[in-house]
């Protein structure tokens, strides 16, 4: 009987062993599984931070290109604004010769001193910036002009044709022939930079020459002849 007693007092003893032990591991279990919580919820939060991370570098290319692309915007709209100016500038251009009626015909010799030589056969005006009634160019806006002086003659051992191209009051270019006999051509052309209200003329500059218009206006004959020419190169 005793032996019986030991025995389940011995078991009693061993069953509060084992309960005592499992009280002091439980909480080591439940740490573990909290530590385990802990982990799962900063790798979660790591790969959050570098998706966030990845969002703002997006944003700052978005951003780049968006700048880029604005940039690029203005700078075609401001292209587009000069070329819309341009088409809306006023198209210049014209031609002429000294007379308007057929048949040849002489202007000059001018004994005294320079004479502007006035065109009034006009081909072309486009923008009515030449004058016919005083062979005045006026540049109707700022911008780049091409200017072309063509000169014929017959020989003549006194006399010589010159012209010059004055822009304002500057002597710019000249046209020259002069030889004893036979025919004679010459020409000159310039481009020119104008600001608005600027005035090129042609002047006679030989006081012994004189000037001749032919049959059909600038076509070949014997007497000889002038024309005078321009074009807007560029405006703005």
């Amino acid at each position: 009987m005793c032996g019986t007693t030991d025995d389940v007092k011995n078991k009693m003893d061993d069953l509060i062993k084992q309960n005592e032990a499992d009280e002091v591991l439980s909480p080591n279990i439940n740490i573990l599984e909290e530590l385990e919580k802990i982990t799962t919820m900063e790798k979660r939060m790591k790969s959050m931070e570098n998706e966030t991370e990845r969002l703002k570098t997006e944003n700052e290319e978005q951003a780049k290109e968006l700048k880029i692309l604005h940039e690029t915007t203005v700078d075609t709209k401001i292209k587009m604004d000069e070329l819309m100016k341009l088409n809306q500038a006023p198209k210049v251009a014209f031609s002429a010769s000294l007379l308007t009626s057929f048949g040849p015909q002489s202007v000059g010799p001018f004994f005294n001193g320079l004479h502007t030589l006035i065109y009034k056969h006009v081909f072309l005006n486009a923008g009515n910036a030449y004058d016919p009634n005083t062979g005045i160019f006026t540049a109707p806006v700022r911008g780049a002009y091409a200017f072309r002086v063509f000169s014929k003659a017959s020989g003549h051992i006194n006399r010589a044709v010159t012209a010059g191209l004055f822009k304002n009051d500057q002597h710019i270019i000249s046209t020259h022939g002069h030889q004893a006999s036979g025919f004679i051509s010459s020409s000159n052309g310039v481009s020119l930079l104008l600001e608005e209200g600027d005035k090129v003329k042609e002047i006679n500059l030989s006081k012994t020459g004189s000037t001749a218009d032919p049959a059909y206006h600038c076509k070949t004959n014997s007497l000889g002849s002038h024309a005078f020419t321009s074009r807007t190169l560029t405006i703005k």
